[in-house]
């Protein structure tokens, strides 16, 4: 077991430096630069601001200038506000993981739930409606979903309020619908055909023979076992959460990392996008390793080779 974490490890680290790379290297040749701007600055002020941001430099001496700073734990500053990156990504990541965590909270409570249930009423009314739903919610991207729950909700029947400057629990509920709802409609399909696939095994059988109650063979017996595909998910659904997050912070006029992360876009922002990108990287990275070790939690008999 060991062996397979320090393998992963080594393999998380390699991809991280790899998203380091592209993104160092794509944010780079795109034409222009981040001090320029419609009303051309002076000469001489252009020139020290790429001396003090080593732009002045070819790029893959700024890439191993970088790539040092980053391991003395450095981020760099802003071009733009001046403020200190790593100060900044985590004041506004504060925001983003109570958003993106009641998210998933929320899709996975909701999807075993609702999973657990259209495989008991497999056939009936309960299923039909619960998978149309469920299908519905996955063809439709979360930024529509975002636009329409914020136009509904907020400006034509004015239940809810916008995104104020001092959010409130109210202020999440939109936001968390936007983001849960994918998550939650994907692990109702997988809790459902995981739940068809245990509910028809011989020791289900054996323990209905026994005279077991259904609710301890849904819950003590067949969800424990129906849960590995969903641990599988587990990484993926972190870096939709994340991900889909930055579009649903933008809608809602949210000042999480997302917001932060697109206006480092917009603006040309060098470190603030490699800072997030990186930052961003590393949790995927680490959820995706978490949930591979869980098998072994659920699953004892699985072997990492």
């Amino acid at each position: 077991m060991w062996k397979y974490i320090l393998k992963r490890v080594i393999l998380a680290i390699v991809t991280i430096f790899i998203i380091i790379a592209i993104t160092f290297f794509t944010m780079n040749a795109v034409p222009g630069g981040p001090f320029q701007k419609e009303k051309a600055p002076d000469p001489a002020v252009q020139k020290q601001l790429e001396e003090r941001f080593h732009l002045d430099k070819p790029v893959w001496e700024q890439f191993l200038i970088y790539l040092g700073n980053i391991f003395q734990g450095d981020f760099g500053i802003s071009l733009k506000t001046g403020r200190n990156i790593s100060q900044t990504i985590f004041d506004s990541f504060s925001i983003s993981a109570i958003l993106g965590g009641t998210s998933i909270v929320v899709a996975l409570v909701l999807g075993l739930f609702f999973g657990c249930l259209a495989a008991i009423k497999r056939n009936s009314w309960v299923d039909r409606v619960i998978i149309f739903f469920s299908t519905l919610f996955v063809a439709v991207p979360s930024f529509v979903l975002a636009t329409i729950l914020l136009l509904v909700f907020c400006l034509l029947l004015a239940w809810l309020p916008v995104w104020t400057p001092t959010p409130t629990p109210v202020n999440y509920i939109l936001p968390v619908i936007a983001l849960a709802l994918y998550p939650m409609s994907y692990i109702i399909r997988l809790t459902k055909s995981s739940m068809l696939d245990v509910l028809g095994q011989d020791y289900i059988r054996t323990a209905r023979a026994k005279g077991v109650s259904e609710g301890k063979i849904i819950f003590k017996h067949a969800l424990k076992n129906a849960l590995t595909p969903i641990i599988t998910y587990i990484g993926p659904l972190t870096a939709y959460t994340l991900v889909g997050s930055m579009v649903v912070e933008t809608i809602f006029t949210i000042g999480g990392l997302g917001s932060k992360f697109v206006d480092g876009i917009t603006n040309r922002d060098y470190p603030m996008i490699m800072g997030t990108t990186i930052f961003l990287a590393i949790l995927i990275v680490v959820f995706t390793l978490i949930s591979d070790l869980l098998y072994k939690v659920v699953d004892p008999r699985v072997k990492f080779d």
